[in-house]
């Protein structure tokens, strides 16, 4: 099986998806569909140098540490995120491959006549 997160070929306006490329999509816009995942990628991705602590995510929002952990676990299995343990906390990067892949789905340069 392929990487997650690494999933997509061609955008939705190309050619038909396969049965498979579906099945291998389908998780990353599972998880990108939460608003609070949605928010933790783009608090991560417009962080300085692209990373940020969980330290630093759980101020962001009023849930628990617990809730912030799973929610970024959510993400980081399916492909999104990176993720390092320094000392006591863990380092979360957005996977710049990923988030290209999901955003080529939605390319509708096949839709707009030459």
């Amino acid at each position: 099986m392929s990487e997650p997160g690494l999933a997509c070929c061609t955008p939705l306006t190309g050619t038909p998806m396969s049965p498979e490329q579906a099945e291998q999509v389908a998780p990353l816009l599972k998880a990108l569909a939460d608003p609070v995942r949605l928010r933790l990628v783009s608090l991560i991705a417009a962080s300085a140098g692209g990373e940020a602590c969980v330290c630093d995510l759980n101020d962001a929002f009023d849930l628990t540490q617990a809730t912030i952990s799973h929610h970024l676990k959510v993400l980081h299995s399916a492909g999104l995120l990176d993720r390092e343990k320094r000392g006591v906390w863990v380092y979360y990067a957005v996977r710049p491959a990923a988030l290209s892949a999901v955003a080529s789905l939605f390319d509708t340069a096949a839709l707009t006549p030459a």
